[in-house]
Order: structure tokens, then sequence, then C-alpha cells
């Protein structure tokens, strides 16, 4: 027996990382549903999930017995084989990606010398159970949701992958630990020195992603719901699960390569070192206190225990902080995911805020703005490097000059696109 678990020993704590990934992930997913339709109900005064639990705190529970019991309906004239099958291909092209994610410095994740290109590779198959999903269902409606997210995949890849390419210039690297570690090197996150790459990255990712404003895959005004319109029960949980999880990846990729990664705001100024255990004490203390003022003003004995459960959660996560060595430990996950939510409100926050392009305004974005800006970002963040290299610039100076210019080609391209619509 002592063999047998000396010779699993390697084995066993990337198996444990993966188990606990894909649990978070999946509670993140429910989480998010929650949190979506809460957000959206304050944005726009209303109150939102109530019924299930204190504050409808149960409610991704209830959504997911509900999807379980649900009839798996499958049309007469589909592809049985692809259409049961479309779902798990999303579902499995969203979650290995984070096999690659480090969530701090002390993370086990394998070091991949090409991390970002294989990432990208393997979250773009994801496409490919939207498109057989679509097509396999025998619809009309889904069909036309499967070629419209291919159309606005292909038309927002290529941004997404220049501005990638820009992160890649000042960071000489393809590894995604060797990109989080350059900015602490440099001491200033990519977001200062590529804003407009940045910028591109998270529109692009609200394209892959379909969210608000370019949904245009899923348009229920005109095609009921899209690509998933025949599915029923637990399969269709299954896109939205990937729907959730492929934002959450875009939110790892911008954290990653623009925000520092497991990195601290501003880790070089020393005055702010109180932050490392202040604001994690912030947060969970006032979670806690929160949960205990809700416990007094519970309608039923079972909001109460429920309260009762989450406080005690939160009261727990307070004081593990305390405990010597759990800051270390944990401190680099928790800005990681500190960043990261922060991204998902704001994927949120557009879905309440912007309405739906139509689907030519969504093509001229891409192909007459987007992609043409994020080429000049490549050639002058090129240019700005090598003039950062003569007597008199540095990095800063270097980059920021090839910043201008491409704001310069921007508002161009949006004068030229304006003088257009007038004629």
């Amino acid at each position: 027996m002592t063999q047998v678990l000396e010779a699993l020993r390697p084995y066993l704590l990337p198996a444990a990382r993966v188990v606990i990934a894909f649990l978070g992930l999946s509670l993140i997913a429910a989480a998010m549903i929650w949190i979506e339709r809460k957000v959206l109900a304050h944005l726009q005064v209303r109150l939102g999930p109530m019924r299930v639990g204190p504050h409808g705190l149960l409610q991704p529970i209830a959504d997911v017995v509900k999807l379980l019991l649900k009839e798996d309906i499958v049309p007469a004239g589909a592809d049985r084989f692809i259409f049961l099958y479309a779902p798990v291909i999303s579902v499995v092209a969203a979650f290995t990606p984070f096999a690659l994610v480090p969530f701090a410095s002390n993370d086990i994740a394998p070091d991949v010398n090409v991390g970002i290109l294989l990432l990208i590779g393997i979250s773009s198959l994801g496409i490919f159970g939207i498109i057989l999903g679509g097509w396999a269902s025998n619809s009309h409606y889904p069909l036309l949701g499967a070629l419209r997210s291919t159309a606005q995949l292909v038309s927002y890849e290529v941004a997404l992958g220049f501005a990638i390419v820009s992160v890649l210039l000042l960071s000489n690297t393809l590894s995604l630990r060797g990109i989080v570690e350059k900015q602490a090197e440099l001491g200033i996150w990519f977001v200062f020195l590529q804003p407009v790459a940045f910028f591109i990255l998270f529109v692009a990712s609200l394209a892959e992603t379909n969210r608000n404003p370019f949904d245009l895959p899923e348009a229920e005004s005109e095609l009921v719901a899209g690509f998933h319109t025949e599915y029923s029960g637990f399969r269709f949980s299954l896109f939205f699960m990937a729907e959730y999880t492929a934002m959450a990846l875009a939110s790892c990729v911008a954290t990653m390569l623009f925000l520092g990664g497991w990195q601290r705001p501003f880790a070089s100024i020393r005055a702010l070192d109180f932050l490392d255990f202040g604001l994690p004490l912030l947060i969970f203390g006032l979670a806690t206190v929160w949960f205990v003022k809700e416990i007094f003003h519970a309608v039923s004995p079972t909001h109460r225990a429920v309260l009762v459960v989450f406080a005690g959660l939160a009261a727990g996560l307070t004081g593990s902080l305390f405990v010597p060595g759990v800051m270390e430990a944990i401190g680099g996950v928790f800005w990681f995911l500190l960043k990261v939510f922060a991204f998902l409100f704001v994927f949120i926050w557009f879905r309440g805020t912007f309405p739906r392009y139509r689907f030519d305004q969504l093509m001229r974005l891409g192909w007459h703005f987007m992609i043409p800006v994020a080429i000049a970002n490549v050639i002058f963040c090129a240019l700005g490097l090598i003039l950062a290299q003569r007597p008199g610039w540095n990095l800063e100076g270097g980059v920021w000059a090839g910043n201008a210019a491409t704001l310069l080609v921007a508002i161009l391209l949006a004068g030229r696109r304006r003088y257009e619509r007038v004629v």
C-alpha cells in the first residue's frame, strides 16, 4: 500500500487541483446566475430573486434541481448523436484551459512556455459546440444563431490575437507565469503601458462570449433563443455553464495579461502594504456583519438557518486570516479572484446598460475599426520599444508614444465612418 501511495504521490496534488478547480468553477457559474439577476434587478430598481432562501441565496440550487428534473427533449429531425454531445464540447473547451491558469505564485499549475497560445487554442474550440448544436437541431433559428456565432468569432478573434501580441512584445514570453512576473519586474501593469490593447481585448472578450451588446447568436427578439432554442433541461444548462465559465476565463486572461495576475495593486509602494491584510479583513468582516444583521430580520426559521451557515462561513474566513501563514498562502489567490470578479461585474453591468448591436454594425465594428486599430497598435508598440532603446528615452515614454499614434489612427477611422454615414 505504501509503495502504491508513493507511486501516486506525483499525481495526487495535480488531481486535487483539477477537482478543486472544477468544483470552484461550477460554483462560480451557479453563483453568477444569481449575481447577474440581482445586479440587473438593482440596476433597474427591482429586488430580483427573493423567494428561495433569504434574498434568493438558494436560487442557484433551485435552478439546478429544476433543470435536472426537466425532460431532455430531442427534436424528431435532429442528428441525435451530435445534438446530445454538442453542449459537452462547449463545456470541455471552457473548463480545460483553467489547467494552465496560475492563480498565485505558489500555484502548481504547469508553466507551459507557450501557455497563452495553448490557452487561446483550446478555448477557441468551444465554438464547435455552438455550431454543431445549432446545425444538429434541424431548425432555422438555431442554425442562424450558429452561423452568427461563427462569423462573430472569426471577426473578433483576429483583433483579440493582435491585442495579445502587444503584450507578448512587452514581456518577451508566451508563458502565463512569465507575463505576470514581467509586470512585477517592471513594477507596472501592462494595462498602463498598453491601454488600447486592453480595450481591444475586453471588447473582443464580450463578443467571444456572446455577451451584450454582442449577444446576436441568441437574440430573443429575432431568433427565439438562438443556437440553443431546441435544447431543454440539463443540456440547456450545459450551454449556460459554458458561457459563464468562458466569461470567467476571459476575465482570468485579462487579469494575467494586463492587471498583474496575483499581484496586489501598486505592489512596489511599501506604504500600501497594509492592503495585503487589511482589504481581505475588511471584505470578509463586512460580509460577516451583514449576514449576522440579516439573521435578526429573517422571516422564517429556514431563512435564519441559511443565514447562520453563511455567517459562519464568512466568520471562519475572517478568523483564518489571523492564523500565521494563511495570508501568505491565499493572498495571491485573493487578489487574482478579486480582479476576476471585478471583470465579471463589468460583464453584467454592460448587459444592463447597452442595447444590442445590429449584425451589420457588429461586423463593421470588428472589421472596419477593431482589427485596423489592433494592427496599428502592434506596429506602433514595436516602434515604441525600438524608440525606448535610444538615448533619452525609457520604456514608458516609447510605448506611450506608440499609444498616441494608435489613438490617432483610431480617431481617423472613427471620423471616416462618421463622414461616410453623413454622405
